[in-house]
């Protein structure tokens, strides 16, 4: 199969190679995926770059999320048949080593998912990492109906999903962007109230929206850069969900402040949260897609061969939405 790889860490023009290598087979309990698109995320960048851990293989298949038809079912496998459209994550997680910048993966077949027949490969790369995180910020502690969720970073990968995912779970949705394009995406999506956290005064309007109650639940981008204001505007009884926290890597947290108004503090990685919690955000986004229409924001595509540019087009910074590589050419 064609694939691209790296047995080094480094500037990914310097250490991923496209090739040949032999294509997987599926063993007891995965499934074979003949891959159409591989979503690149920041985690599979800082992986590659070596900013993220420590190279774990002699070799890497990067990339975590994908989308493609299963073309070989292992033993014991009875949730799926050969020729079914599915989506996956996890590719290049948890003790495996390769992930989905290549034409096939094997995997267990508790990581992929049935994808409907009207969203496309290439938006199917991006319910991995995107939009299972934002379901379990939203709904790990429970059901947010009539409450108000703030998710900063609104037109993000995961802010995007999380303020539609919000609104299907019947809670009022603040969002913070950085730009009017920023803005516009936040409100197509479906949020209630747009703020551009560069230009306004946050604070006061989240206070203002809320009738100085606050909010209940907080999806955040990045913790750190934004606990300052995070905490000024949090219900008693509340949470924040942390998914990044790339403006400051080692926040100091005020745990009085948690404490007097019983602030839940979640953070998270997909990777590692307990199987029941994947499994449940599985099902629940599968009924979120048969519901009605939904927006995939895809920021840009690649072919397989010039993966090396998708993700120079991720640590670039500026992506809305998922980068995706479309491995089938």
């Amino acid at each position: 199969m064609k694939a691209v790889w790296y047995e080094r860490t480094g500037a990914a023009p310097d250490v991923l190679t496209f090739g040949e290598m032999p294509a997987p087979e599926a063993g007891p309990g995965e499934v074979r995926v003949r891959l159409e698109a591989s979503g690149v995320n920041p985690a599979d960048v800082g992986r590659r770059a070596g900013s993220y851990r420590p190279l774990e293989f002699p070799r890497v298949i990067p990339d975590s999320d994908g989308a493609g038809v299963i073309d070989q079912v292992g033993s014991g496998v009875t949730r799926f048949e050969v020729g079914q459209r599915v989506w996956l994550f996890n590719g290049q997680r948890n003790g495996r080593a390769f992930g989905t910048a290549a034409e096939y993966i094997a995997l267990a077949d508790y990581l992929v998912t049935p994808l409907p027949d009207d969203v496309s490969f290439a938006a199917g790369a991006t319910l991995g990492i995107p939009c299972m995180t934002a379901w379990c910020c939203l709904f790990g502690d429970g059901p947010i109906a009539g409450q108000t969720v703030l998710v900063t970073g609104g037109a993000g990968a995961v802010g995007h999903y999380a303020v539609q995912l919000a609104k299907a779970g019947g809670a009022r949705v603040i969002a913070t962007v950085s730009s009017p394009m920023k803005d516009m995406e936040a409100r197509l999506a479906g949020a209630d109230l747009v703020l551009n956290y560069r230009t306004e005064d946050v604070v006061d309007k989240i206070m203002t929206f809320t009738e100085q109650r606050g909010v209940d639940r907080v999806v955040d981008v990045d913790f750190g850069g934004n606990i300052a204001t995070t905490l000024k505007v949090m219900a008693i009884n509340s949470a924040i969900a942390v998914y990044a926290t790339n403006g400051n890597r080692a926040p100091t947290i005020p745990m009085r402040v948690l404490m007097e108004k019983c602030i839940a503090l979640r953070p998270l990685v997909l990777f590692a949260l307990p199987p029941p919690l994947l499994a449940e955000a599985q099902g629940e986004i599968t009924k979120w897609l048969a519901a009605g229409p939904r927006i995939h924001n895809i920021a840009a595509q690649f072919p397989l061969a010039e993966t090396a540019q998708a993700h120079l087009a991720v640590e670039k910074g500026d992506k809305l939405g998922t980068v995706i590589v479309d491995c089938a050419r």
